[in-house]
């Protein structure tokens, strides 16, 4: 597959992750009358229903990454070029900022909308930790034992991340750099994105040196 096809999977697939992300939040928030468990809810189920699609869609042209962080961790195990990776990383968040955009103007939003929604605190970034260690390790578990079910998979964890982490699992620098355009249910004030980044990498190094240590076994017998 030609780097030109994969890098157009990465930027349209996140773009529609995010307009999935940002759309459902405007809209469970807009119809739940201010219950954010409601909001919440929308919120999540469309998000997940929506990974089903992408992944499986686009997983054969790019792998359906659609996150630096996911992106990052094939880079050090090898699995994608390094110059490769960051164009990956360069198109996923302009696709998410593009994404953005058009939830936004779907809406009657201004185009970008810095948000004000504070997330901060040891907590927040915590749950950023685990969330994106929970995703690094949902995809390698799926892909090295069910790799007919990764886009189930995944998708099934988000669903759940979104409700068990304080953050509500971002678990994406695309995403947390893109949502921060926003100022909306899904939104996040752009001076809190820099610690978030920082705890979702923190949080895939992790679980990819973890999970290198756990399948070396599995990997080496087969």
């Amino acid at each position: 597959m030609k780097l030109s096809r994969k890098l157009a999977s990465e930027f349209l697939g996140t773009a529609a992750l995010l307009a999935i992300v940002v759309g459902s939040g405007i809209m469970g928030e807009r119809l739940a009358n201010g219950n954010a468990a409601v909001a919440l809810l929308g919120n999540s189920i469309a998000t997940g229903a929506g990974l089903v699609v992408l992944i499986y869609g686009f997983g054969v042209i790019s792998g359906a990454h659609f996150n630096p962080a996911v992106t990052l961790t094939e880079n050090l195990r090898g699995r994608i070029e390094s110059i490769d990776g960051v164009l990956y990383v360069l198109v996923q968040i302009a696709g998410a900022v593009f994404g953005v955009i058009i939830a936004n103007l779907m809406f009657d939003l201004p185009a970008v909308n810095f948000s004000t929604k504070i997330r901060t605190g040891p907590a927040q970034y915590l749950g950023e930790f685990v969330a994106t260690f929970g995703l690094i390790a949902t995809i390698r578990l799926g892909v090295r034992f069910y790799p007919h079910l990764v886009g189930t998979l995944v998708a099934c964890y988000i669903t759940a991340a979104y409700w068990f982490t304080r953050s509500t699992s971002f678990a994406n620098p695309a995403v947390t750099i893109a949502r921060s355009l926003s100022n909306t249910f899904a939104g996040i004030a752009p001076e809190n994105v820099p610690m978030f980044i920082v705890s979702q990498i923190a949080g895939a190094i992790t679980a990819m040196l973890f999970f290198n240590w756990l399948l070396l076994e599995v990997e080496i017998n087969e």
